[in-house]
């Protein structure tokens, strides 16, 4: 009877379903995930190249970083400088309700291309400057704002006009006699602006809290 009772037990040990080990559970999720984010990674790579690599001379790849690092050292100083300008005279803008549309923008670059005579295209003077349009117009957009800031403060009479036409004429690029005026009333007001520029900017930059870690 015992060995019997044995036997049984025995049968009913063997007979029972071994459970299912533990690891699959947690490594297949893990190794399926890891597995997609290599080929996601490899995907990226090769249809991005540009993100990671800048260039290969004679099968030697120049890394993006390491031109990033090159930069850096070399311009990024003088290149964070002018952000903290931009963003300081941004600024001042806002809080003065100066806002410079695409409109005025175009305006002053018909201006500046009618004032070297009308011959010359915008690409080619951005090819001379090795610029491009959005960096030009940038730069157009901070003259305007600082135009507009500092401009709200300086009067300027019938008499600086005639008293700038008399003496600059030759300087301005208008016939028509309403052009004309309209011209050296401008350049009256750059010449203006730009005397209180440097006190105003450096006033900017005096108030402003600036933290750098470049």
């Amino acid at each position: 009877m015992p060995s019997k009772v044995k036997k049984l037990f025995r049968d009913d040990v063997t007979s029972m379903p071994s459970m299912p080990s533990e690891t699959p559970m947690w490594r297949k999720p893990y190794s399926l995930a890891l597995g997609v984010l290599i080929l996601g990674l490899v995907i990226l790579f090769f249809t991005n190249k540009g993100l990671f690599v800048a260039a290969v001379v004679n099968g030697k790849p120049i890394f993006r970083w390491d031109l990033n690092k090159v930069l850096v050292s070399r311009f990024g100083k003088q290149t964070l400088e002018g952000i903290i300008s931009e963003t300081l005279i941004a600024d001042a803008a806002k809080k003065s309700g100066v806002v410079i549309s695409q409109q005025d923008i175009d305006g002053k670059v018909g201006e500046i291309m009618k004032g070297l005579g009308g011959n010359v295209k915008l690409e080619d003077l951005l090819a001379y400057q090795g610029m491009s349009k959005a960096d030009f117009e940038t730069q157009i957009r901070m003259q305007l704002t600082i135009r507009e800031v500092l401009g709200k403060d300086i009067a300027i009479t019938e008499n600086d006009i005639d008293t700038y036409i008399a003496t600059s004429r030759a300087l301005l690029a208008a016939t028509e006699p309403g052009e004309l005026r309209k011209e050296a009333q401008n350049a009256i007001m750059d010449a203006k602006v730009g005397e209180k520029l440097q006190t105003w900017f450096s006033e900017l930059k005096e108030k402003a809290k600036i933290l750098r870690f470049l």
